[in-house]
């Protein structure tokens, strides 16, 4: 796979020929390739690197073709690193050998003499999804150093957020598809995070995709994968979001901003629990949980015309209202304490609190970005405080609240500040934002993203 210089994988075979035909065909693609010719050295060199991928031979004794080295192997290997994907390979293929690589936990099976295009389908898919399920364990580990094992972060001690926090321990074991809703910048994405923490599915992949930020000509792809030659870029087959989200949770952000053609699609492929890669006939099924976020009023959207009754009806089996920092600020120097303990952290900065004038300033503020615009304040007066305590002035709040002169602004800040403004004519419906702005729809969310907000 060209551009994917960064995947290492390990060949495990006795065979020098095949080792050599793996290390030419795997190499073209761009990937990194290191071989050993026993299960002792492949369990080392597990001990020793990361790889994103192995490929392990089931039989290394002359004239042994039980495939046990290989299965003792594999279950040595899952022992060290329980996320690696490992792809057993064997000339000795039959269906039993098969199953039982499977149960202990190898994530393919290849025959020799192999087709290389689907050997390299496989490496692709195996090295994405065992790419997923890293990330969510590393995000899974981050969370609980911050909070123990209580899962992500929620900051919260006023009226306005109990009951928030209350449904989330109520639903979040359930399988309903839930539906986010509030300004942006309120926290949707972290009760998500907190919902899948608290479920059943939490030790399989959390998936978050901003629906807003993918590209008429890509969506379907985005999110059902694709198979080879599907389309004039499609090289290799893909998978899609709602494949990397078996067995886990799909967070579709943004899901008011589907254009109707492909909330169509999204529907049927949550009616019929299957879906099929574009450029596939074959149809895989989806045990996935769907949580969606959006900041647009989807009953007015519905009644325009504008969004799917039906496909309303499957998202919100709940709903939870995220209320606007400004109706929560009992919160806001829990919150600020908080941030201003990451950033410190990040930056290395001996500051050990707020001044009084700081805590009144955030307190006072509107904070029309909410939560997030206040961990991106608290970011740069950690960046900007002289001493050891944050002032006022550090937090730049005058300036943000107030209209600046064009003249000092570059052309970024001027884009910046029209984007917010229009977004607050609008409401924070991002859709008739984009519009006003004559954007398209991933124009404008880049645009978001690239401005934080």
């Amino acid at each position: 796979m060209s551009g994917a210089p960064s995947h290492r994988i390990l060949i495990a075979d006795d065979h020098a020929d095949i080792i050599e035909a793996l290390r030419l065909l795997l190499k073209n693609e761009g990937y990194q390739i290191e071989a050993v010719k026993s299960p002792a050295a492949a369990v080392k060199a597990v001990e020793a690197h990361d790889y994103s991928l192995a490929l392990i031979d089931l039989n290394y004794a002359r004239d042994t073709t039980s495939g046990k080295e290989g299965l003792d192997l594999l279950s040595r290997l899952q022992s060290v690193d329980p996320t690696l994907p490992v792809v057993i390979m064997t000339a000795w293929a039959n269906v039993e050998l098969a199953v039982e690589a499977m149960r202990r936990g190898a994530r393919d099976f290849i025959s020799k003499p192999w087709e290389n295009l689907r050997l390299l389908a496989i490496v692709r898919n195996q090295i994405e999804l065992g790419g997923a399920v890293r990330g969510y364990r590393r995000l899974e580990q981050e969370n609980q150093l911050l909070r123990g094992k209580q899962g992500p972060a929620l900051i919260a001690q006023s009226a306005a957020m109990r009951p928030i926090l209350e449904l989330v321990a109520r639903v979040g074991p359930s399988d309903a598809n839930i539906l986010i809703t509030g300004e942006n910048g309120t926290g949707k994405g972290l009760v998500a995070q907190a919902i899948h923490a608290v479920s059943p599915r939490s030790s399989h992949p959390f998936i978050s995709v901003n629906m807003g930020g993918l590209p008429e000509g890509i969506f379907e792809s985005e999110l059902f994968g694709h198979v080879r030659g599907a389309f004039t870029d499609a090289k290799v087959d893909r998978a899609g979001r709602f494949e990397l989200a078996e067995g886990g949770t799909l967070f579709m952000d943004e899901i008011g901003s589907v254009p109707a053609a492909q909330q169509a699609k999204i529907l049927r492929s949550l009616e019929r629990g299957e879906f099929e890669r574009v450029g596939s006939s074959r149809t895989i099924r989806a045990d996935v949980r769907l949580i969606s976020a959006t900041n647009a009023d989807l009953s007015a959207e519905v009644a325009a015309g504008r969004f799917r009754q039906d496909l309303l009806f499957r998202l919100n089996t709940i709903q939870i209202h995220l209320p606007a920092l400004r109706e929560r600020r009992e919160d806001i120097d829990l919150l600020a304490q908080h941030f201003l303990k990451q950033h410190v952290q990040r930056y290395k900065k001996a500051i050990t609190g707020f001044d009084e004038a700081a805590g009144e300033a955030m307190r006072g503020y509107a904070w029309p970005g909410n939560v997030r615009e206040l961990n991106h304040a608290v970011e740069r007066a950690v960046l900007m405080a002289p001493g050891k305590v944050v002032r006022a002035v550090d937090l730049g709040l005058d300036s943000a609240s107030a209209a600046p002169r064009l003249d000092d602004m570059s052309l970024e800040d001027v884009e910046a500040f029209l984007i917010k403004k229009t977004l607050a004519r609008c409401e924070g419906n991002a859709r008739r934002a984009a519009e006003l702005l004559g954007l398209s729809r991933s124009a404008f969310y880049r645009r978001l993203e690239k401005y934080g907000l």
